[in-house]
């Protein structure tokens, strides 16, 4: 694996160093790993930590002398001694019961239930499948990936395929005792797809005509993931469930679901349960879940309430990717829906994960928010975790902190890689110190807040009213700015507003969060909706919350065909809009493309093909190919947008004064929400207000 800086993606290739079975060097009191922040000392032969300062000797298979001033003269041959980021090959010390791991497995679980059949989806997720598992994750230097795969179907019962390679024909075994869940077969279950290829392809072309005739409507659920898990435990490895449902579980089984969407308990004490999962089974399914390195992906398909908050806890806490794509449409959403199938099973991801965060002295890592489970207040367990997953860590300064020697943050994160290897990957990083208030708003990451806030309130709504919630937030807002305010800024008329220039755009941000659909209790939106926008932003990453909360919007009319360059975006505010203009607008889950009455015909004519607003079908969820300097540009832009996000974005066309347009305007965030959301000047006022009170 080739050097590389520390990227904001996680999984990124690193140098991988093997030290054979002498392992990681790590300090004998705080135990970081070692990292360009310890201190050689003694002619190589000791060095001190750069986290708690106390003194180690080198093993003598690290000694080396050190150089003229001080530094180890193989300092650069050694990514540990020169780099931020690096990962070593563990030994079987940090391996389970002391044995190397197994290769992961993927298994497929398809809801085989009448309307899954009917609708065609089943022969669909078939179809692709048989192209998708040649394209498995493997390490670069792998001809051929080491992942396994199996093959599960179910409704009210489960049926296991036995694949095995010497077979002519795929065998199925049916689980009907889903109250005590068991692997009816272990040989044969996970294989190998290039072994067993003939085999494979025959199931995928058998199933959908196997259910054809299917009557049952019933599905089962909990049971599912319980198989999944077991199935990877009877075989001792890790992997995903990749679980395609449509329905909520009313089946009798353990984690039946009951229809609970009550809009009587909107703005009430009680609404924070219908983000709590339903029954507490599904909790303890997370846990061992997690505890076997079982990573759980759902692919929810509903024409209805399926009660996400439920069906959904065991996907977030075990590192796993919820996708919704409601009231499913064959030909016009499977385009989406593919799309993420393939980025998932290809994307490269650790299984079994372990996180540790350590701090020097001063300060300490005091709450975690992300896809994790944690049974103690240390360790963060994710059964996978990949690059488009971010943990958010919050930290409490609690002593006093040295301004020359700086804050060392190390996170070490202990993973099994798709091909079976257990590794340690290490980060390190080095932060500046100030006793100075104003460097700190003056080097303030704003971005960085509003992704803590947004994960903290987020969190806060499973134990706290929303009203309360909203109030916080308000309030740290108004506390933050008082402060630079009074401690600060230079001397002026108190009616003005004052914001330091790192967090300007924080008040706009703070709105629309205050305004998204979680926190906004209001019939007219799905509680499913709520419940699944919640667990996406929990997992997300910097850049992917500053999108969400703040959608991108480019005057596509603005286009310079003769230059590269994509139109500087506009704020997202009607007034921005013009009847002569197009509009793309993107958020990370969604896309739009708006078109005012008065869009040039020439404009239209090389988008779509046709002569003039009025022939313009938003049916489509594309653009048509079309061979001119103006559709192949916005081509271009919409895939750059696309291939940055972890969702695939389905493209809506609106036009102006059509009635999709009310669902456009949704997010246009500093205007006031048709929710009942103030707009941006509105709550510029208000926070203003309460920064005057607080100075008062």
């Amino acid at each position: 694996m080739g050097l590389s800086q520390p990227s904001c993606r996680f999984w990124t290739p690193l140098y991988v160093v093997n030290h054979g079975e002498t392992g990681p060097i790590r300090c004998n009191r705080c135990k970081a790993y070692m990292c360009p922040f310890m201190q050689f000392i003694e002619g190589g032969r000791r060095y001190q930590c750069g986290f708690c300062n106390c003194i180690n000797d080198v093993p003598p298979f690290f000694f080396q002398h050190l150089d003229h001033i001080g530094r180890r003269v193989d300092h650069y041959e050694r990514p540990e001694l020169s780099l931020g980021s690096y990962e070593y090959v563990a030994t079987l010390d940090y391996c389970r019961n002391n044995k190397p791991p197994k290769p992961p497995a993927y298994i497929f679980m398809i809801d085989v239930s009448y309307r899954n059949i009917n609708s065609g989806l089943v022969k669909l997720i078939c179809d692709e499948l048989k192209t998708l598992l040649d394209k498995l994750p493997r390490e670069e230097q792998e001809e051929s990936s080491a992942i396994r795969v199996g093959f599960v179907t179910y409704n009210k019962v489960l049926h296991f395929f036995n694949v095995k390679s010497s077979l002519a024909q795929p065998q199925m075994m049916v689980v009907s005792d889903v109250g005590e869940v068991f692997v009816p077969l272990l040989d044969g279950f996970l294989v190998n797809f290039q072994e067993s290829r003939s085999v494979v392809i025959n199931l995928l072309d058998q199933i959908p005509e196997m259910f054809a005739d299917t009557n049952e409507s019933e599905t089962i659920f909990a049971p599912v993931i319980q198989a999944g898990m077991e199935a990877l435990k009877a075989a001792e490895c890790a992997g995903k469930l990749f679980i395609f449902h449509s329905s909520l579980p009313t089946a009798e089984a353990p984690g039946k679901l009951r229809n609970r969407d009550d809009k009587k308990l909107l703005n009430t004490d009680k609404e924070k349960t219908l983000f709590q999962p339903q029954v507490n089974s599904y909790e303890a399914l997370a846990r061992d879940c997690v505890a076997n390195g079982c990573c759980v992906n759902l692919f929810l398909f509903p024409n209805q309430y399926v009660d996400v908050a439920s069906m959904g806890l065991v996907t977030m806490y075990t590192g796993g990717t919820l996708y919704k794509y409601n009231n499913f449409q064959l030909d016009a959403d499977s385009p989406q829906f593919l799309s993420d199938l393939r980025k998932d099973i290809e994307k490269k991801t650790g299984f079994d994960a372990i996180m540790r965060v350590r701090t020097s002295t001063g300060f300490r890592a005091t709450d975690f928010f992300g896809a994790i489970y944690m049974n103690n207040t240390t360790d963060v367990e994710m059964a996978a975790v990949d690059c488009d997953k971010a943990v958010t860590v919050e930290f409490k300064h609690d002593d006093k902190l040295n301004e020359d020697s700086g804050a060392l943050i190390q996170c070490a994160v202990l993973y099994t890689s798709i091909s079976g290897q257990r590794r340690l990957r290490i980060h390190n990083i080095g932060l500046n110190c100030s006793s100075q208030l104003a460097d700190v708003y003056k080097t303030c990451e704003t971005d960085a807040l509003i992704n803590f806030f947004a994960k903290s309130a987020f969190k806060a709504i499973l134990s706290q009213p929303l009203k309360m919630v909203r109030e916080i937030l308000v309030n740290q807002t108004a506390h933050m700015l008082a402060c630079y305010r009074k401690n600060c800024a230079s001397m002026s008329a108190v009616s003005q507003l004052i914001l330091p220039d790192a967090m300007k755009v924080l008040p706009v941000y703070m709105n629309c969060l205050l305004k998204s659909c979680v926190l906004v209790g209001r019939p007219e939106i799905p509680t499913d909706e709520r419940a699944y926008h919640r667990q996406l932003v929990m997992s997300m990453g910097v850049a992917d919350t500053q999108l969400f909360f703040y959608p991108q919007l480019l005057p596509i009319h603005s286009l310079d065909l003769k230059s590269d360059a994509v139109p500087a975006a506009v704020r997202c505010s009607e007034e921005r809009l013009s009847e002569g203009g197009a509009f793309l607008l993107a958020n990370g889950l969604s896309m739009f493309l708006w078109l005012g009455v008065s869009t040039p015909p020439e404009l239209i004519q090389g988008l779509f093909n046709v002569p003039s607003f009025a022939h313009i079908s938003t049916e489509a969820t594309s653009l048509p190919d079309l061979d001119n300097p103006f559709s192949k540009k916005l081509k271009s832009i919409l895939e750059h947008i696309q291939s940055q996000k972890p969702y695939t974005m389905k493209l809506i066309i609106v036009k102006q004064r059509e009635q999709p347009e009310m669902l456009f305007r949704q997010f246009l965030v500093e205007d006031k929400s048709i929710y009942g959301g103030a707009s941006y000047v509105d709550f510029l006022c208000c926070v203003h207000k309460e920064i005057c009170q607080l100075l008062s």
